[in-house]
């Protein structure tokens, strides 16, 4: 199989960025002798768990280059968002925030606010934030996370009012970034960075570039780090899984990815995410079958259950596989969770395409779902058909199919009731500072009262009580 030659990053790029990270490293340490205080940085994120490991580098970054991490955004010296341009209701929310800093601006004129990721890349984005957001320093893409140093140094030491870098070309992959995790006991690994299959309603392949895998000895080498310094869990990231290693010489794919990573000592657990239908394969999930730290849970977004539709998003298969691959999954691990993502509203959608849809939904049983309401993304085809759906029959369908799903995931979330489950401690719940929480190998979320010097640990946990999306139990010998 010829394989596309991936690029190589220029050494000195990676160089003038450890040089530009040491001198704004100076500047904030003559900062701390004369204000006795670090400078604060806050990241506000936006979208999927790519977007949160890119934060959690760029989080990395700036405590090497002096900056303390702060908890919040009125008493910080450094503010990012780190932007997703997939839904709409997440660019809205982006210059609703932005447009609130201005005041802040203001009263603080030596306040950096930057501005990241995937937004960055649609002109039309920037074009607005030059014209309605003046007050912002600092635009880069994804492509060049890795120049964030250079790039912050001439935004601090130069006089411009915004400075814009935002490549239009993705360069190869990039590793030893430093990075803070948000979490010591589970950690995100990139193993393989943009896509390929450009759906119709999809916006990433522009914003995220063409495929470029990591190699297995980088990946390794990275979880066994994490394993040495406490992490029990990982997830497995990139926008399709399965097509990694099209891009590398060796001969290698997701399933061989995954058994080698079984592999690897102090791991007790492996996500992934996500898997595209038409490309998982009976291989994958014979693995995920056998391997003993591979959850037996799958995220596989189906979109539609209905083949038109399918075929209009370009999504490249048809409910038949994807029914034949979920019955495959189910054989092989009855204890399988299976999760997806639909679209609700796509150009051209009928009655009958969303009848499909619940008819899918009632066969697969999914125990969670993702539902979004079709937005119109720039530079999307989809974006140019004509048949689009009225907001109103949207929101309809949009109902229809949730209150399908909502019967289905809270029937199967019943199940759990007086059954015993296996914990990983994650943290505090949001709520109640007393209630531990954490998902079990299905990733459920599960509440009970414990120490907190669970966090981090398994634990035995008894389910005594349903929600709609959350258990309840008490922890057991």
């Amino acid at each position: 199989m010829k394989r596309e030659k991936q690029m190589e990053v220029p050494t000195d790029i990676i160089l003038k960025n450890q040089v530009m990270s040491g001198e704004i490293r100076k500047i904030n340490e003559e900062f701390y002798l004369e204000n006795g205080r670090r400078k604060k940085y806050f990241i506000e994120t936006y979208g999927c768990q790519m977007n949160e490991h890119d934060s959690e580098k760029l989080s990395g970054m700036l405590l090497e280059m002096g900056y303390d991490e702060g908890d919040d955004i009125r008493n910080s010296d450094l503010v990012i968002y780190n932007t997703c341009c997939v839904r709409e209701n997440a660019e809205l929310r982006v210059f609703g925030n932005l447009g609130s800093l201005k005041p802040l601006k203001k009263k603080n004129k030596d306040l950096t606010i930057a501005v990241c990721g995937c937004m960055m890349q649609q002109p039309h984005i920037i074009e607005q934030i030059k014209k309605k957001y003046s007050h912002v320093d600092l635009i880069f893409g994804t492509y060049n996370v890795h120049n964030f140093p250079s790039l912050l140094y001439r935004s601090l030491s130069e006089d411009e009012n915004m400075l814009v870098e935002v490549w239009d070309k993705e360069m190869g992959v990039i590793e030893d970034l430093p990075v803070n995790r948000r979490y010591s006991t589970k950690a995100y690994v990139n193993i393989v960075y943009g896509c390929n299959n450009f759906c119709t309603y999809c916006i990433v392949p522009y914003t995220r570039g063409r495929e470029r895998s990591r190699t297995r000895e980088a990946i390794m080498e990275e979880i066994k780090d994490l394993a040495e310094n406490g992490a029990k869990e990982i997830t497995l990231l990139g926008q399709n899984v399965n097509s990694y290693g099209k891009t590398l010489d060796e001969d290698i794919d997701f399933a061989d990815l995954l058994e080698a990573v079984n592999m690897i000592d102090g791991i007790e657990r492996i996500r992934f995410m996500t898997s595209h239908p038409k490309d998982i394969s009976k291989k994958l999930i014979d693995v995920m079958a056998r391997s003993e730290k591979v959850c037996h849970q799958l995220h596989l977004p189906v979109q539609s259950g209905s083949n038109e539709i399918l075929k209009k998003m370009n999504r490249n298969y048809s409910r038949e596989k994807y029914m034949e691959m979920v019955d495959y999954a189910r054989e092989k691990m009855p204890d399988i969770s299976i999760s997806t993502d639909f679209i609700i509203g796509f150009p051209g959608e009928t009655d009958k395409d969303i009848e499909d849809t619940i008819d899918l939904i009632k066969y697969v049983q999914y125990d969670s779902a993702f539902t979004f309401i079709y937005s119109i993304r720039t530079g999307t085809p989809a974006a140019k058909m004509e048949d689009q759906i009225p907001e109103k029959i949207k929101h309809e369908r949009f109902e229809k199919v949730l209150k399908e799903l909502n019967k289905i995931v809270t029937s199967k979330l019943k199940n759990y009731k007086d059954k015993r489950v296996r914990v990983l401690v994650e943290g505090t719940s949001a709520k109640d500072e007393n209630i531990l929480t954490g998902r079990n190998e299905q990733y459920v979320t599960i509440n009970f009262k414990g120490d907190k010097s669970l966090i981090g640990k398994f634990v035995n946990v008894k389910i005594t009580k349903t929600k709609s999306f959350s258990l309840y139990g008490e922890i057991t010998e």
